[in-house]
């Protein structure tokens, strides 16, 4: 089971309002809407993207990886090597 399992409306919601965010930029875009105010709101979509990985980073860790570090030494490693390179591709985005 998914560590965000007890979010998922939550998640759902959110990933929602985000969507309807991007639509809101497709329409600026389709309308000739100034730059500045198309790249302002493509960065609330970025933070409001980057707010929900975060969230989901926390769920994982302290369901997935404390879970498989209560199975044994090596799965908890392993899943936070798992964490950690999902950390790295959310910094380097």
């Amino acid at each position: 089971m998914a560590g965000y399992h007890g979010s998922t409306d939550q998640y759902l919601t959110r990933l929602r309002r985000i969507e309807g965010q991007v639509r809101g930029v497709q329409r600026m875009i389709s309308e000739d809407t100034y730059c500045i105010d198309v790249l302002t709101q493509i960065s609330a979509i970025q933070s409001a993207l980057d707010s929900v990985a975060l969230c989901l980073l926390e769920d994982h860790i302290n369901h997935c990886v404390v879970d498989a570090a209560k199975r044994s030494d090596e799965e908890g490693r392993e899943k936070v090597q798992e964490a950690t390179h999902a950390i790295a591709r959310l910094v380097k985005s």
